[in-house]
């Protein structure tokens, strides 16, 4: 979707400065919230897509206005809500006010290692062939879709040269909105920096993207 989140290229926002020896976590509460978001991810069925889209998916001034775990934080509070796994009046109190709901999942302490370790693999196999291939010169669309959408606004339109096949994976657009995997084939497009921002950018500067191939058309 095209939302505050999506920052690339755009103007206003000040240089990128990184904090030197930068913690994981600035706080226990952000360690917090992120633990809650994986773990919760197994009684509230949602999947990665899902939770950024969560994440994304709030008013500009209200997701610009917070740090980054209080969108994730804000978001898990959504999610919770959606699957009436918590209640408003639970929220505000800080605890449990009703009888929890059933639910087919959880994430005990002892799986914690395991299912971090094991992650969630979104290669898919697949007998259809890839429609790309590396060297291609690509153009990605000009799409404004009004849900989750891993193509960023700033080489929309733009041409570039498929630089790798990666496999056949899980489509997030469609994974974000529980419409089902719908894998697709997936590249790293390169984009050369004077095309994504003009002839005054530096000519050495290349960016690159990894794009689904609906995404993606022939230049």
């Amino acid at each position: 979707m095209n939302g505050a989140q999506d920052l690339g290229g755009m103007h206003g926002f000040g240089p990128v400065v990184p904090e030197p020896n930068e913690p994981v976590f600035h706080s226990e509460w952000e360690r917090r919230a992120f633990a809650l978001t994986l773990a919760m991810a197994m009684p509230g069925a949602w999947n990665i897509d899902m939770s950024r889209f969560a994440r994304e998916n709030r008013p500009p001034a209200e997701y610009l206005a917070m740090s980054y775990y209080q969108v994730w934080f804000a978001a898990l509070e959504t999610m919770l809500k959606q699957r009436e796994l918590v209640a408003d009046d639970e929220i505000v109190a800080g605890r449990s006010l009703h009888a929890p709901k059933p639910v087919t999942r959880t994430l005990t302490p002892g799986d914690v290692a395991q299912v971090l370790y094991r992650g969630a693999p979104t290669e898919r196999a697949t007998k259809s062939a890839a429609t790309f291939k590396a060297g291609d010169t690509v153009r990605a669309k000009t799409i404004n879709p009004l849900t989750h959408t891993r193509l960023p606004r700033y080489v929309r339109g733009r041409t570039g040269t498929i630089e790798r096949v990666i496999g056949y994976h899980v489509f997030p657009d469609s994974n974000a909105l529980g419409a089902g995997e719908n894998p697709q084939w997936l590249y790293t497009v390169r984009f050369e920096g004077r095309e994504l921002w003009g002839g005054d950018a530096d000519a050495s500067v290349t960016v690159s993207v990894d794009a689904w191939e609906p995404y993606l058309e022939r230049a």
